[in-house]
């Protein structure tokens, strides 16, 4: 069963929401639109590394809560509603060399009136996991100013 509010959405639109923020500035790509979950990607590279070479903690965060963020704005009707980070928390297990790219898959864990749950899954080409990390996500009627 689908999750989604909108029963028309295509990764090309998904592509125009995000220009011109930081998810298009660190290279995120929307790959995957399924009934109940969202996939995209990032590369690990000058934008995304910390001085080791390696992917930053930040730059998964900043990956998890653009998709998480993303796929409750698709749950609710976004012309009644924001649906903005409330807390993220992330376990970063493994690490990524520069010259390299993650793969993020978000799911839910609850979709409430007021909040969204999810469950984020980064992993590398090799389908290791890198991060896991929970967003919850606020929905904010559009009334109410941010």
């Amino acid at each position: 069963m689908a999750i989604w509010f909108e029963s028309e959405i295509s990764l090309d639109h998904l592509g125009q929401l995000g220009k011109g923020t930081m998810g298009d500035f660190l290279g995120i790509e929307w790959l995957e639109l399924g009934s109940n979950f969202l996939k995209a990607s990032m590369p690990v590279n000058e934008k995304t590394c910390q001085p080791y070479g390696l992917l930053h903690g930040g730059a998964s965060c900043v990956l998890a809560e653009t998709v998480g963020s993303v796929a409750s704005a698709l749950c609710v009707n976004h012309n009644m509603y924001y649906c903005v980070g409330l807390e993220i928390n992330a376990n970063h297990l493994r690490s990524v060399k520069v010259g390299n790219q993650v793969f993020c898959v978000v799911r839910p864990l609850h979709i409430g009136k007021n909040t969204h749950v999810w469950d984020i899954r980064i992993s590398d080409k090799d389908e290791s996991l890198v991060c896991i990390s929970r967003l919850t996500v606020a929905v904010i009627p559009r009334s109410k100013n941010l």
